[in-house]
């Protein structure tokens, strides 16, 4: 049986209560367990230990981070939660420190993950439209595309060995919103990145 670490990166706002990012999460889960998958779970609204979670994410054949877009990343709390976890993994656990070697102390920074056997997905949640992106005419993102504004996220996974599945993103969720859509679309994305 394969394993699936699922993680709600979602921080409470006024307006912003978390539903949506709530509804994807559990259709996820839900997903992956018709196809045979063990699941785990992490909210940050929730108390959250970071030994335990770096336990999860080595238990998982795959981790997927559902997070909300908040000023260009992701919000504080899933920050602090790397910060604590990922640290946690550090020495030996999700990585063999950062890779480098006293002989070679200049080549090699971030190869010294022990994830290599473990996928990791993107879910992503945007106030922005999704034309804003991959067009240079766009004012903010002037031609980038959402894996280039997660550039950092990608490479903290990289650091542990990880490999990449395709970014999952729902766009323009508060202003002019397309749910069932994005719930349609987050099903085939699902039925193509993942098999039982």
């Amino acid at each position: 049986m394969k394993k699936a670490l699922i993680i709600n990166a979602h921080q409470e706002y006024p307006f912003a209560k978390g539903e949506l990012n709530r509804e994807i999460a559990k259709r996820i889960a839900n997903y992956l367990k018709s196809i045979a998958y063990e699941i785990k779970t992490t909210t940050m609204k929730d108390e959250w230990n970071a030994d335990e979670e770096v336990d999860k994410h080595t238990w998982a054949d795959v981790v997927v981070l559902q997070s909300p877009t908040n000023w260009m990343g992701f919000p504080w709390i899933f920050k602090k939660y790397m910060d604590e976890v990922y640290t946690a993994g550090m020495f030996g656990k999700m990585s063999q420190n950062d890779g480098r070697i006293a002989e070679a102390p200049k080549k090699n920074y971030g190869a010294g993950g022990l994830m290599q056997d473990t996928k990791y997905m993107l879910s992503l949640t945007f106030n922005a439209p999704e034309e804003s992106f991959n067009d240079p005419s766009e004012f903010l993102f002037a031609g980038k595309s959402v894996d280039d504004l997660y550039f950092a996220q990608h490479m903290n996974f990289k650091f542990f060995g990880m490999q990449p599945l395709p970014t999952f993103a729902c766009f323009d969720v508060m202003k002019n919103p397309n749910i069932e859509n994005d719930f349609k679309r987050l099903e085939a994305h699902l039925k193509t990145n993942f098999t039982e």
